[in-house]
This record gives structure tokens, sequence and C-alpha cells, in this order.
């Protein structure tokens, strides 16, 4: 009598979650963060969800869209805490801010006006619907540990990529 075997495809990663500090530190690099981004559509990532805070997400936007030329299937989602989350950017930063949010395949505005607590519901609403996480982490404390915990808390055996 032939056996048979099932085996159990492994789970297809669908959504990766950005996270990372507003002040970038001399170790911070924009090409491990591409090859990180690159690793993950290569293991079937379609969507990225992006905080859109200075620093560290707004790079992770700006790869992902540099990206969509050679991988026209992934999309960018601007997760944005409050309508005015750009307020208090520099102009500079402001217009990178514009530019990615125009070209983001979509745009998820949490709440219309800054409330204390907006910036954590935005990050719990990423770490909620991701399946693989790309993080630049150097702090225990802040928004970005807290989301990292999150992410580990609701998925303990997903893949955090730690740059």
């Amino acid at each position: 009598m032939e056996q048979l075997s099932i085996f159990q495809e492994e789970e297809k990663l669908k959504v990766c979650v950005f996270t990372g500090h507003r002040d970038l530190q001399s170790d911070f690099s924009k090409k491990k963060l591409k090859e990180a981004v690159k690793e993950v559509i290569a293991q079937g990532v379609a969507t990225f969800l992006c905080g859109m805070a200075m620093g560290f997400d707004l790079v992770a936007a700006e790869t992902v869209l540099s990206l969509k030329k050679k991988n026209p299937q992934i999309k960018l989602v601007a997760c944005i805490p409050c309508s005015e989350q750009d307020k208090y950017f520099s102009a500079s930063v402001r217009k990178r801010y514009a530019s990615a949010l125009q070209k983001a395949d979509e745009r998820v505005i949490l709440s219309q006006n800054y409330y204390r607590g907006c910036m954590q519901a935005r990050d719990k609403y990423m770490a909620e619907r991701g399946d693989v996480m790309i993080a630049y982490c150097k702090k225990a404390d802040g928004g970005t540990a807290y989301t990292v915990r999150c992410f580990q808390r609701l998925h303990p055996n997903k893949r955090i990529i730690f740059l």
C-alpha cells in the first residue's frame, strides 16, 4: 500500500511592519534596510505597513517606493496616527513626507486629531496586522521598543529582522 505524506506548506508572508527610531545613529545602514526589504519580498511579502514618522519610517517608506519599480506587486500602506502628524516636521522632512504619502498605495488615518496615545494606537494597529517586522531598535524604551514588544506579544512565533 502506498503511503501518502502530507507536508504542511510553510506559511507565506504577506505583510511586513516597519518600526524604528526618529533619530538614526551612525550604525544605521540604508543598504541593510534595502537588503531586508528585498529578502521579505522574496519570501512573499507584498504589503508594507509604515507609520510615516520622521527618521526610520520615512527612510523605510522611500525604500519600498524605490523597489516598486522592479517589484510592481508590492504596496506601501501609510499608517498615520493623526491627520496633523507632520505638524512639527521640518520643511525638508515635510516635503519628503508629502511625497511618500502621495506615492503610497493606501493611507490609513487612525484619528483626525492628535490625542495622547494616538502613536501607540497606530503602532498596535500595525503590529496586529504583520507577518514579519523589520525593526531599527536601539533602546529598551520609547515607541519603537513598545511596537517590538507588542508584535512579540501578539505573534510570539513570527520573525523580527533587527537592523
